[in-house]
């Protein structure tokens, strides 16, 4: 009996650690489940939003904001190239296009083509080196106004008289206008930081490419000298918003392109979205220009 007795506190003590135990259990389990609710609750908050500028937008809200940003822009756009970069612009982009020495006949699809003055490289140099007169060019850009400064570009031109190049109001990431396998040549120039989802803009670039055909993509990018960099942001928040608000009345939109720059992903991280879209690269898949201002990146569809 006294036995048994005294065994009961030691029953009644382990049962209730049994119970303590598993109220500890209920608990953890839920707050480890508030935790993954919260979490997965801001997983999706960051799914739904991206950047516009230094801002945090809805995703659905960015394209009309850009949209709006060039809208403002598209009349000034090729006067601030020259103004923000001293004219080097024009270096740079005559260098992108003799780093594509487009083959005769080519197709090319300019993408954010804007005022028109990459097509309008591409189509000079094939006159002039190679003497051909079969080679197009499609711009496409989501901005009206942007790609009415390009049609005017173009106007009573022997290329638009020969219906070789046209125009399509259109978003880079969604080119369901155009077939799978049809160009080659894909370029997109200092717009793909303005899509809401770069890597879906890559993506449709590989879609649209022929097998062998080559995607092409210049851009503003990361300088990676500290004193160099220093510099380029004084030059890019003080000089180009001052510049905007003297030449085109729009201080606004010029701290925004700034600021676009950057939010967008340095050289090495965007050339491993090019690869992630199945294109290949060469080396490392990057040329940077004046120190890393800008970078040209290029991979090929095999």
């Amino acid at each position: 009996m006294n036995a048994l007795v005294a065994q009961g506190p030691k029953a009644s003590v382990s049962r209730g650690l049994r119970r303590t135990a598993a109220a500890a259990a209920t608990a953890s389990r839920g707050s480890f489940s508030t935790t993954a609710q919260t979490l997965s609750e801001a997983e999706k908050s960051e799914d739904q939003t991206t950047h516009f500028g230094f801002k945090t937008v809805p995703k659905q809200m960015k394209e009309s904001l850009v949209r709006n940003v060039f809208s403002n822009v598209a009349s000034k756009y090729d006067l601030m190239n020259d103004a923000m970069s001293g004219g080097v612009h024009r270096l740079w982009k005559d260098h992108f296009i003799r780093k594509m020495a487009p083959a005769p006949g080519a197709k090319l699809l300019d993408v954010a083509g804007g005022t028109g003055d990459i097509a309008q490289r591409f189509l000079q140099y094939q006159d002039a080196v190679n003497g051909d007169a079969a080679s197009s060019v499609h711009l496409v850009d989501i901005n009206p106004e942007m790609l009415q400064e390009g049609e005017r570009r173009f106007a009573g031109s022997r290329w638009a008289n020969e219906s070789r190049v046209s125009f399509t109001v259109g978003n880079a990431e969604n080119l369901d206008f155009v077939a799978d396998d049809s160009f080659d040549v894909y370029t997109i120039s200092f717009g793909i930081r303005n899509c809401t989802n770069p890597d879906r803009v890559v993506s449709e670039a590989f879609r649209v490419l022929k097998p062998g055909g080559r995607f092409m993509c210049l851009e503003f990018s990361r300088v990676s000298n500290p004193v160099l960099a220093a510099l380029y942001d004084a030059h890019s928040f003080h000089v180009i918003p001052a510049l905007g608000e003297l030449l085109a009345n729009d201080r606004q939109s010029y701290e925004y392109l700034v600021e676009s720059i950057r939010r967008f992903p340095p050289q090495d991280a965007f050339a491993q979205i090019i690869r992630d879209a199945g294109f290949t690269t060469i080396g490392e898949g990057y040329e940077n220009l004046t120190f890393g201002t800008v970078a040209i990146h290029s991979g090929y569809k095999f």
